[in-house]
């Protein structure tokens, strides 16, 4: 059941509105001036406030950014019968959802109350999507290959400084990426990822920098590139290596002036944007073979991230082996399973050719066909079956 909390100094007014609001499956809690509505956010959480603004001692007007610090997620409707437009422009400025005059329209005041619910709903939600994604990409182990490679992330983070994360396939480039972005002023921003390797050469060129009316065949309305889009943000480039030589030119050229051109287009369009990209690739192998620019890598590379392979951080395999456990049983909801001791030792014997990947679906696999517990047995049997 909602809980609202009335703030008014009148008292008919308070008791009208608990009989009301009550009437309608709210549960309701009052109080007559902002000393008691300040008692009351002490004690318990409340899906929508109501407060007047002409109270004695501290009014409406002072208290609510009070409520606002304490609540923030609750929505504050102020209701007045001494109100004007400067007054209504005010409360709104210090966070008030909505502002209401007296004498109470009742009609208007239940659909402001269900708006200013769904309103905490959606926030709450957000908060809670928010949570899950970032624990899909936490960065698992304390080795001290892997502790080096996050030390470097975490102190190049909040600088603008470009980074090129290397890495062997499945090695988890992309948690590095985001948690780049994640720790920098550009937090609040988009993270905008284009795999490189799975856009066709004649299309990357209009994937990055996007394209105008009929620069092409099917381009039948202009279109804004991953650079417009990552405005502001960061613009993860993975598989960098395999990017035509084209577009390497042009992504250069944004990269030292901070303009792009759309395909079709001659304008030039301004772009704030972080670039980070990775590779699976030797780019200085790349660049002898005459399939990397020389000028583009040294743009990129100003901070190196390597990745640590799964076989070079066996130590962290316990700390993985719970984590995908969790997460995966979670994902299924299902009663989290154990993994014996001897099977994670079985584990760290394995040849872990695709690296973090290969071992959470190793770990999914376990989990569907072990039992309750996963044992020495079960690794030799549905790990590398013959």
């Amino acid at each position: 059941m909602a809980k609202i909390l009335v703030v008014d100094d009148e008292r008919a007014i308070r008791n009208t509105l608990k009989d009301i609001l009550e009437y309608e499956k709210y549960e309701v809690e009052l109080a007559e001036d902002a000393h008691k509505a300040l008692e009351a956010i002490k004690l318990a959480e409340f899906d929508v406030i109501l407060c007047d603004i002409k109270m004695p001692d501290i009014d409406g007007i002072e208290l609510l950014p009070m409520l606002v610090e304490k609540q923030p997620d609750a929505p504050v409707v102020m209701i007045s019968g001494h109100g004007n437009i400067d007054t209504a422009v005010e409360a709104i400025k210090k966070g008030a959802y909505d502002f209401i005059e007296k004498p109470l329209d009742l009609n208007r005041l239940l659909i402001t109350i269900r708006n200013a619910m769904d309103k905490s709903s959606l926030v709450n939600e957000t908060k809670t999507l928010r949570k899950k994604v970032s624990k899909k990409y936490d960065i698992v182990g304390n080795s001290e290959a892997l502790t080096k490679m996050i030390e470097m992330t975490d102190k190049v983070a909040p600088t603008d400084a470009r980074v090129l994360i290397t890495g062997a396939n499945g090695t988890g480039k992309e948690l590095f990426a985001r948690r780049l972005h994640d720790l920098s002023s550009r937090s609040e921003g988009s993270f905008v990822e284009v795999n490189c390797a799975a856009i066709p050469s004649e299309l990357i060129e209009s994937e990055l920098f996007g394209h105008e009316k009929g620069a092409f065949t099917s381009a039948i309305k202009q279109r804004k590139g991953k650079f417009e889009q990552a405005e502001g943000g960061t613009l993860f480039l993975d598989e960098i290596g395999d990017m035509s030589l084209s577009a390497q030119a042009k992504v250069l050229r944004a990269l030292q002036e901070s303009v792009i051109t759309r395909v079709g287009g001659d304008k030039k369009i301004k772009v704030d944007v972080r670039v980070v990209a990775a590779t699976n690739k030797n780019l200085q192998k790349e660049i002898g073979n005459g399939n990397f620019r020389e000028d583009l890598f040294h743009r990129l590379g100003v901070i190196i991230i390597n990745v640590p392979k799964l076989n070079d951080r066996l130590e962290d395999i316990p700390l993985l082996s719970d984590y995908f456990v969790e997460q995966i049983c979670g994902e299924y909801g299902i009663q989290s399973k154990k993994i014996a001791d001897d099977a994670i030792e079985e584990l760290k014997k394995i040849n872990w050719t695709g690296n973090v990947r290969e071992f959470r679906n190793v770990i999914e696999r376990l989990i569907i066909l072990g039992g309750d517990e996963i044992t020495k047995s079960d690794v030799m049997n549905f790990v590398q079956p013959v």
